[in-house]
């Protein structure tokens, strides 16, 4: 990821935040990087760039995601998965599952943890595979 944006908090703070908090910046970091793959590698309007980015970014896509690379995790990574799943969260999912949306935010919460910690090479490895 670019370092346009400085994030200054240490890895101990980024531990002691809320699994959610990592959610939600993992939501916009995941989105970010779905997007700019899409537009450097297609050649689709905007509408369409819209559309293929939901495909990727929705709940179902992202606990499938999740699924595919769970193994490859190191243990502290899965960790990560298992507080980002059991996050008590009160907003009830529009348009997926109960059991996807809680694995889409496991997700997000390593995307985020991933990123609020600086661990870009880890971060880079896991868009690869996916």
């Amino acid at each position: 990821m670019n370092d346009f944006i400085e994030f200054n908090k240490e890895e101990q703070e980024v531990n002691l935040m809320p699994p959610l908090v990592w959610a939600y910046i993992g939501d916009c970091v995941y989105e970010l990087y779905i997007r700019t793959k899409l537009v450097n590698e297609t050649k689709l309007k905007p509408h369409a760039l819209h559309i293929e980015a939901i495909k990727k970014v929705k709940a179902k896509a992202q606990a499938e995601t999740l699924k595919n690379i769970y193994e490859e995790l190191t243990e502290k990574e899965k960790d990560i998965v298992r507080r980002g799943r059991n996050a008590e969260n009160h907003h009830l999912p529009k348009n997926a599952n109960v059991q996807d949306y809680m694995y889409a935010t496991a997700f997000e919460a390593l995307i985020g943890y991933l990123y609020l910690t600086k661990q870009n090479n880890r971060l880079k490895e896991i868009f690869n595979k996916i």
